[in-house]
Order: C-alpha cells, then structure tokens, then sequence
C-alpha cells in the first residue's frame, strides 16, 4: 500500500504528492524563507501543505460535480482584494482560490449572498470616514460575507470528506506535537 498523508471521499493522497509539492517550493524563489526540512516548523510546512492539496482535491470534485470550468470564473483580485481578505478566509482557501475553477466555485456557492440596506447604513454609522459611497461599503460588506460563507461551505465539506493520517493533522490541531499556539 502506498503511504498516503489523507483521504479524501475514500482516494487516497499520497506522501510523495505531499513530497513533490514541497520540493518544488523549496526549488523556487521563497526557499530562502522556508523552515529547514525535518525540524518541527518543516513538519509544520508539510501538514499546511497537505492542507492545500485535500483542499483543492475537494474544491475540485465539487466544481465537476457542479459542472464549473474556469470560464467566466471572477478574476483574484475581485475575490481576494487585499491582504485582509487572504487573512479572513485563511492561508488555505486563499491558496485553492489561486485556481479560477475555485474561484467559479466561489462564485457558484456565493452569487446569492447580499447586503440589506440597513446593514450598509449601520457600517456607515461606525466607520463614517472609511468609505464616501455607499456602494462602495456594499460591496466590501458583499465581499465579507461571501469569504465567510466559502469559508464555512469549505470547512464543513473538508470534515465531511477528508480523514487525515497521523503525523499530517491540521497545524493547528491542538493534539499534535509540533503545535505551538498556546494560552
């Protein structure tokens, strides 16, 4: 049996995908910054990176079984504006949203999220002097609101149909050894 890092809706995703991706990152321009391979921060790398692949192996399967294709999907920059919309919807997501067939997805799973007027006019009352046009507050508020509810859409649809293998948990994972959030 080849050695997997995941699975997910029962394929299995092996180490060497998880191998590959890593030696081309540490091939590329940023290998500089990355943390030396086999120490807890490497291990760290590994875990994000599996993230990144179970991640896009679902978004993937999704656009199929939806039909989307690259076509008409929002350029980036519209769905991932500025650094504050890369935190808010998580390295991981803004890493898969890097596809435009994500992106379509994006845009599939979000096109009936709005704004109410109300909630445009309380923005305005706490920040009167972040924006001059009220469509302009619309569209940053729209814009959240679609983050979260990808963001959410995608969580959900990851602990539905990804089972990670020991060693490769979410870096955040509390239970593993190499997490180092602590209160």
């Amino acid at each position: 049996m080849t050695p997997r890092v995941a699975t997910v809706a029962g394929a299995a995703v092996p180490v060497a995908e998880v191998d590959e991706r890593e030696a081309r990152l540490r091939a590329g321009p940023l290998a500089a910054s990355l943390p030396r391979a086999g120490t807890s921060e490497g291990r760290q790398l590994r875990r994000w990176l599996t993230q990144l692949l179970v991640t896009e192996r679902v978004v993937a399967a999704e656009a199929a079984a939806r039909g989307l294709t690259a076509d008409g999907a929002p350029p980036e920059d519209d769905v991932l504006p500025d650094t504050t919309a890369r935190l808010e919807i998580g390295s991981v997501a803004a890493g898969v949203l890097a596809d435009p067939r994500a992106r379509a997805l994006f845009a599939d799973l979000t096109a009936g999220i709005d704004v109410t007027a109300a909630e445009v006019a309380g923005y305005q009352d706490r920040n009167p002097r972040r924006f001059t046009d009220t469509g302009d507050i619309a569209d940053h508020l729209r814009g959240a609101a679609r983050r979260r509810a990808f963001r959410i859409w995608l969580d959900a649809r990851r602990a539905e149909l990804v089972e990670l293998a020991p060693g490769y948990e979410h870096p955040g994972d509390p239970r593993q050894p190499d997490n180092t959030h602590r209160h």
